[in-house]
């Protein structure tokens, strides 16, 4: 009996299973047959040409050490500052190592109070030199020290420089 009950429930099960979702298997089975990804073909590549660096060309190699002209003996570069004058106390810092901390005006004279890495106090005023590049004091106002500078460039010549000092808050 039990065997005949088994028997009729599988039979009924299997009627049940039928074909109520084919539409939907085929949907998705065929959803994606026409579908076809595209990829852009890969962009056509230049070859590399190394660019030789030979003594016919005017170019200069960028990897070797460029040296400058020489300077004839004797010979001075342009706009060269004296180098007889005696030094002055703030010419022995770079300028970068000066802080302005200060100012005051005596006899209608503006001076500067400049803080050097000594940790001593020094008063400028205008026509003083400051720093190691020559620096010539141009101008001294309640919140600035500015300085006309003198750099030495590669080939010899010297070129003024402008810089200033700000007064520390």
């Amino acid at each position: 009996m039990k065997l005949i009950c088994l028997a009729l429930a599988s039979v009924l099960l299997a009627g049940c299973g039928g074909n109520e979702f084919e539409d939907l298997r085929d949907f998705v089975k065929n959803s994606g047959a026409d579908l076809r990804g595209k990829i852009e073909p890969p962009p056509n590549v230049k070859l590399y040409e190394p660019f030789a660096y030979v003594n016919d060309t005017n170019l200069a190699d960028p990897f070797k050490p460029r040296k400058p002209e020489a300077n004839p003996a004797g010979k001075r570069g342009q706009n060269e500052p004296d180098m007889n004058r005696p030094r002055e106390a703030l010419e022995e810092f770079p300028l970068e190592s000066l802080k302005m901390v200060g100012y005051v005006n005596k006899a209608r004279v503006g001076y500067a109070v400049v803080r050097a890495p000594d940790k001593k106090l020094y008063q400028v005023k205008v026509g003083n030199y400051i720093g190691m590049n020559f620096g010539l004091i141009q101008k001294i106002t309640d919140t600035e020290i500015q300085i006309k500078e003198e750099v030495q460039d590669s080939t010899g010549d010297w070129t003024e420089r402008i810089s200033s000092l700000q007064l520390l808050e």
